[in-house]
């Protein structure tokens, strides 16, 4: 009976990889990807153990329960099936090993079940998700009583009639942990191998950072993605390595907010687009207050639209924060699959929120989401005598001002940014009227187009100008011109404000004396910490300005977005409350009585919460008002 059992662990083999395969014949309709596999295949090991787990293990016990669960499983299978080697099979230390193994994949399964009971939690998906933890018992329950005949039960009558009980429980165990593979969240096993191997932004692994959106070829008859078969083939892999497990939709401020998106929602809309199977097989939580839609799907068949698998509200509802992003232990690429769809419904279709195709037309016009003249943006700081750092001309710093110098409030920030830099000495210029926007809000909207334009002019005007580096009070203008400008063409040192001014303050430059105000809490800027990883300067510029500082509960790479970003607030977007106003809470809750910021939408986020609230100051406005004068 043992002969028996091994040949359905075999069997069990076969028909998987045939899945397997059919999997792989799916995704091959989507659009080629260059892929290194020699070194993805080498790096698996360690992109599975290593970075996959440390995200695995932010969420309590979660390392503990996946080792144990996908561990005995894989393990217990593996050393059943090797034990068609006779030398290993008729060996009772081999099966006491596998003893050992299956007896872990058992306690894996009770932790499966036990996240699941006496209440599933939201963020989790039923269905077949349920099926998962009995499913595992059953497999690792047989190979655990078939490991005991051969290793402690030599009278043969027992031996036998356990044996045929184990039998029959593997051979249900492995029906249900095919039908979980085929069409439920087993298909991870093999879809997250892939996709780790595969990965888009093989950069990330090993502790790296890489946030750039990739520049499109206009020339594509495709621009974008429209329908599943649009994305490239090891994306569409990625789609079905969600394991459900709803860490995005814990993150995600927008869905927190109820906007009408769900990160995980998102995802999966997609992967059912693109197996055609419809809404009824996703068991997670819905995007909040989305429509309902068609649900028609197919690898050729649009995915967004009232008729498709995900409601265009869905679409212009992220932020493009990244947290979604930062949380997923399969590190699928939610914001470039929006951005992706969102480039498809502007380029082939026209197709965005009223507010933002206005800002698209000022932007093609004036070279200004908002339309003002250009000549305005630096009035905030004519009182400065700042120099305007003409064509042929050179200097040490060019201090990229950026969208928010048109604010008046944002004015302040900039004006005592400036104030610290002639402090310390610095040489330094603006643009003046020459500066015209980074694109950075087209290319979020999916404007492609439009972005490269406006960074053809940016580039030619830079070129014709020297100088050895740009700072920016603006985390957006950093992103776009340190990390997308160069697969244009341009290439220079970006500095955030606050990585300068932390330069300045270690090298003696400024010299500053913490100041006794109440308790001061940075809020971190998504583009300044998920997508450029620059979380310390500030924090150490906050302590040196002043006395008290606390942290909110989400800070640093996991921090809060404001709401700001992504287009979101030129998107005409619903929601039940405003992101904002949930930071805020969280600033209250740990106590700050001043929120310190580093961006101007930011700013203008968090100024814009109604009621009791902790002020909103710049950090270059504390770091001025500490700064000790001769």
């Amino acid at each position: 009976m043992a002969w028996l059992m091994i040949g359905l662990v075999w069997l069990l083999g076969a028909a998987v990889l045939v899945g397997a395969g059919r999997f792989a014949r799916l995704w091959s309709h989507g659009r080629p990807a260059r892929i290194d596999w020699t070194r993805g295949l080498l790096a698996l090991p360690r992109r599975y153990l290593v970075d996959v787990h440390h995200v695995v293990e932010r969420r309590p016990g979660a390392g503990r329960m996946h080792v144990l669960a996908a561990g005995g499983l894989l393990g217990s299978l593996v050393l059943v099936a090797l034990a068609l080697v006779p030398p290993l099979g008729h060996s009772r230390f081999y099966w006491a090993l596998v003893l050992l193994v299956s007896l872990g994949g058992l306690v894996g399964a009770a932790l499966v079940r036990a996240r699941r009971v006496p209440v599933r939690p939201s963020y989790l998906s039923g269905g077949m998700f349920n099926w998962l933890a009995p499913v595992l018992a059953a497999v690792t329950g047989a190979i655990f009583l078939l490991a005991a005949c051969q290793v402690a039960l030599p009278a043969a009558l027992l031996q036998q009639d356990i044996t045929v009980f184990a039998t029959g429980l593997l051979a249900v165990g492995a029906v249900g942990l095919l039908a979980v593979f085929l069409s439920g969240p087993m298909r991870h096993a093999f879809a997250g191998s892939t996709w780790l191997v595969t990965h888009s932004r093989p950069a990330r692994f090993g502790g790296g950072r890489d946030t750039a959106l990739r520049p499109l070829d206009l020339d594509q008859p495709v621009l974008g993605a429209v329908t599943p078969g649009d994305f490239a083939w090891n994306v569409l892999s990625s789609f079905d390595a969600c394991i459900q497990c709803g860490r995005c939709e814990e993150a995600c401020p927008a869905f927190a907010a109820g906007q009408r998106l769900n990160p995980k929602a998102l995802i999966q809309g997609v992967a059912r687009a693109m197996h055609d199977d419809g809404w009824a097989s996703y068991t997670g939580s819905p995007a909040p207050n989305a429509p309902p839609v068609g649900g028609h799907g197919g690898m050729d068949s649009p995915v967004v639209g009232v008729e498709a698998m995900i409601h265009p509200d869905t679409l212009w509802a992220c932020t493009t924060c990244r947290a979604c992003v930062e949380e997923c232990p399969m590190m699928i690429e939610h914001v470039d699959t929006v951005i992706d769809l969102r480039r498809g419904q502007a380029l082939m279709h026209g197709d965005v929120r009223p507010g933002a195709a206005q800002a698209l037309r000022h932007m093609r016009d004036s070279a200004e989401p908002g339309g003002r003249p250009l000549s305005e943006r630096a009035d905030a700081l004519a009182a400065l005598d700042v120099p305007v750092l003409g064509e042929g001309e050179e200097t040490d710093i060019l201090l990229w001002l950026g969208e928010g110098a048109y604010d008046r409030r944002y004015g302040r920030s900039l004006q005592a940014l400036v104030r610290l830099m002639q402090h310390a000495g610095l040489r330094f210029a603006i643009l003046g009227a020459a500066e015209t926007d980074s694109g950075d809000l087209a290319r979020r909207l999916g404007d492609e187009a439009t972005f490269q334009m406006l960074a053809r002019d940016v580039i030619a005007t830079l070129g014709s100008r020297r100088f050895s580096r740009i700072v920016t009070a603006d985390p957006h203008s950093l992103h776009v011109l340190r990390n997308e400008y160069p697969a244009l063409g341009g290439q220079w040192t970006v500095m955030h404000h606050t990585a300068l001014l932390d330069e300045l303050v270690g090298s003696g430059r400024l010299t500053l004396s913490a100041r006794d105000l109440p308790p001061v809490a940075w809020h971190d800027p998504c583009y300044l910490a998920r997508y450029n990883g620059e979380t310390e300067a500030p924090r150490r510029l906050l302590s040196a300005a002043c006395s008290r500082t606390v942290e909110m509960e989400r800070h640093g790479t996991r921090a809060m977005c404001c709401g700001g970003g992504g287009g979101n607030p030129v998107s005409d977007v619903d929601a039940q409350e405003r992101i904002p106003d949930l930071r805020m809470g969280q600033a209250q809750d740990a106590g700050a009585q001043i929120v310190a910021v580093g961006c101007p939408g930011c700013t203008a986020m968090l100024e814009g919460v109604t009621g009791a609230r902790p002020e909103v100051r710049d950090i270059a406005e504390l770091v001025l008002d500490a700064m000790v004068r001769p």
